[in-house]
């Protein structure tokens, strides 16, 4: 007879678990993004007044900002 899924322990927490570490992975990998993104921004050759520009749209809207940042904002080499 073959073995089925439901023939399997299971443990009850283990779902639960996985989730609590990917969740806390992917906030650790967002706020990880968004600290590189200010950093990039202070260090990037471009007037002050657009440094500011960034670094407050960075904190308004982390995510997106940050995300911008480096799609669109960053200065390209060359």
């Amino acid at each position: 007879m073959p073995l089925m899924m439901s023939d399997l322990p299971v443990n009850e927490h283990a779902l639960g678990i996985a989730l609590l570490l990917g969740s806390l992975l992917l906030g650790l990998a967002v706020v990880v993004f968004i600290i590189a993104a200010f950093f990039s921004v202070l260090f990037a050759r471009m007037d002050l007044g657009m440094k500011v520009v960034w670094i407050i749209l960075i904190f308004l809207a982390p995510f997106i900002g940050a995300l911008l940042w480096f799609v669109i904002g960053r200065p390209r080499a060359g």
